[in-house]
């Protein structure tokens, strides 16, 4: 990791901590970060079997999240969140696009995305590849993704659990802060939308 990459996640994780102090509601702001080299593009297939790529969406700001389905924890809280903060949206939020991309491409297949995100609201795109396309995507946005072994022969997913905020030019701007109430969310987004 390059000395100017650790720096700006240094100080990422520095913000969320300092958010949290204070007032019983911290209002933290995030920094805009467009045109940082950052999250350029990927070439993956959404759950219908469709071909995307981040171009599809430009003209509507869009929030990513890398997951799989299998997770017990973090990708289903984040994906509830996500779906609260676009309803808060009302008929704004059809000007924002949420992506779920997984890092277990081995799993989720578009069939299984599909059923997946059916859990939490059809106006979610899930995306998958081959492990190569998958690879790029996640190297794209620096995203840590490792298959841990369990008892029984299976495996588990250890990854970043950040969402990324794209703005309608399909450049990244920030990490989106969910750890606040849908609306504020709601409120920060109106801003690129």
């Amino acid at each position: 990791m390059s000395a100017c990459l650790r720096t700006w996640v240094g100080l990422v994780f520095a913000a969320f901590v300092l958010a949290g102090c204070g007032g019983s509601h911290p209002s933290f702001k995030n920094t805009d970060v467009t045109g940082a080299d950052y999250g350029k593009d990927f070439a993956l297939t959404d759950h219908t079997g469709k071909a995307r790529t981040l171009a599809d969406f430009r003209g509507k700001a869009v929030v990513m999240f890398f997951g799989y389905t299998r997770c017990p924890d973090v990708c289903p809280t984040t994906l509830a969140e996500l779906k609260a903060v676009k309803d808060q949206l009302g008929e704004d939020g059809k000007r924002l696009q949420v992506l779920f991309v997984t890092v277990d491409p081995e799993r989720d297949t578009p069939a299984v995305l599909k059923d997946y995100l059916a859990s939490f609201d059809p106006r979610i795109i899930g995306v998958t590849g081959d492990a190569d396309a998958i690879a790029a995507a996640e190297k794209s946005y620096r995203v840590y993704a490792k298959k841990v072994p369990t008892d029984g022969g299976g495996y588990t997913m250890d990854h970043t659990a950040i969402v990324y905020l794209m703005n309608k030019d399909g450049r990244f701007v920030a990490p989106f802060n969910m750890k606040r109430r849908p609306e504020e969310a709601a409120a920060e987004l109106k801003r690129y939308l």
